[in-house]
Order: C-alpha cells, then structure tokens, then sequence
C-alpha cells in the first residue's frame, strides 16, 4: 500500500509473530530484486487500540512514526480486517494515533490523522543546539550554511527552505544531513520552496531510506516549520506538494491534523 507514493510492503501480524523484521525489511525493500518498497510494516494486535503498527526502513532500522504509513493500517484495518468505524486508533511507538476515516463505497481511501503536538525542545527532538527551540538557526553542512527549523513529529525533522528544491543534488547533501553530528539520532530533511502563503512544495531525505515520494510526518515537520516562519498561518489548511502528491495539514497549538489518500498496490504472498 502507499500513501501519495511512500509505499510499504504491510504483513498481517495479527495472528502471527513476524521473525528477525529487520532483516526482511532490507531483504524486500531492494527494488531490483523483490517486490520492492520504501520498508515494510506490521499490523499487529493492540490491548489498547483497534490495531498497533511497527515500521522498518529499507536499511532495517525501526522507525517511532509513519504518517503516510499510519493511514494504510488504518485502511488495512477497515478494509482488511473488518474493523468497521469511522474513528480508529492505532498503535505506534510515539503514541496512539486517532484516525478519521474517508469511506467511498465501503472501502477505505484515506484519512484524516491527529498526528499529536509538534515538539520544538532540542533535546526531545534531539537535535544537538542551544536554546528553547530551533528557528531558522544556522547549521554548517559540508562547509555550507543554512538556515534550518527542526521539529519532532514522532521522529527527528530538519526543514530548510529556499528555491527549488528539485534543482538539489539531494543524493548528497541528504546523506551528509542525515549524518550530521547535530542529530545524535539522525534526521529526516525536507528541502522547501514557497509557493504561496499556506502553500508548500518540498522533497524529502528520509534516514535510512533516502530520497522518497512522501512523507507524511515530513510534511507536517514543513507545515509546523512554516508556521514558525511566517509562510503560513496556524489554523489554517496548509496544501503541501511532494514528489508523489498532496497533503493537507492543519497545525493548531495542540496538535497537527495530517490529511491524505491510502491506496491498495497489491496483495500476495512471499516467500522468505
């Protein structure tokens, strides 16, 4: 399933414990020889929500939070599962999650998702710099400057915005973000250009991924960063354009409502 091109392989986990995820996330995510995905994810029992959800990048690392991903189980969970509300929850490493499902002709298409308060505090991001928060302050990248906002939407985000974000090297200067010292943790990078006010278009460098068509916690990360910055208004719907289509995010002081589509690629089995 994907949503707007950030595409994982799901496993049903509800009956079954799925062995070594690591290893098979980086076995199944190689395009050239398997079917191919930006990781996979787990659907698994939750005693506390309709369903709990683990993410493994394509190098096998686990990720707290998938926004793109977050609204497939749901979809999984509807659709797949039978769970039939219109408000589910599901289960991550950075919280529960509440979705509000988009239901065309009782099949699931997408979600409206409470992806929780933006994290500003360096230290909870983690992002290694002084000060309350971390506003359009300078970072030295490969003897560059820039100027970045960092925000935690479940996991680590560093936002910069300028022009055109397609006319980057980005196989380069994502990876030497990514692996700057400044993120203990690592860091997802969005490279944004303002369209308009409220209007956004960024590409994304996701750790232990790279280059993707979407991310969706990325996409708040840019919103919320936005707001900081003055390009768009809190409380108001934010159209953010990636490589693989459009969100829509609303940022308020209490939290960040993600909405997008959640599409079925294809069902089968593999064998391991």
């Amino acid at each position: 399933m994907h949503g707007i091109g950030n595409d994982y392989i799901y496993f049903d986990c509800f009956d079954n414990e799925l062995q070594n995820p690591n290893e098979i996330a980086k076995i199944l995510s190689d395009r050239h020889c398997s079917v191919g995905g930006d990781g996979v994810i787990l659907v698994c029992n939750s005693k506390i929500a309709d369903g709990k959800m683990r993410m493994f990048n394509a190098d096998g690392s686990e990720g707290k939070m998938c926004g793109n991903g977050v609204r497939c189980v749901g979809k999984f969970l509807y659709d797949i599962k039978g769970i039939k509300k219109d408000v589910l929850t599901v289960e991550t490493l950075s919280g529960i999650k509440t979705l509000t499902m988009q239901i065309e002709n009782g099949v699931a298409v997408g979600a409206s998702v409470d992806m929780g308060k933006a994290e500003l505090i360096p230290d909870r991001i983690p992002a290694l710099f002084e000060g309350d928060n971390v506003i359009n302050a300078p970072l030295i990248v490969e003897g560059n400057t820039y100027r970045v906002t960092c925000v935690s939407m479940g996991n680590p985000h560093c936002v910069v915005f300028g022009g055109d974000p397609y006319a980057l090297e980005l196989e380069k200067i994502g990876r030497a973000f990514e692996t700057h010292p400044a993120f203990p943790e690592r860091v997802n990078t969005e490279f944004v250009e303002v369209i308009a006010e409220n209007e956004l278009k960024m590409r994304v460098w996701e750790r232990g991924s790279g280059e993707t068509f979407a991310c969706g916690t990325g996409a708040c990360a840019v919103a919320v960063a936005a707001v900081l910055n003055g390009y768009a208004q809190r409380g108001q719907e934010i159209a953010v354009h990636l490589r693989g289509g459009d969100l829509k995010i609303i940022y308020t002081d209490e939290t960040v409502i993600m909405t997008g589509s959640a599409t079925l690629a294809f069902t089968g089995e593999v064998e391991i």
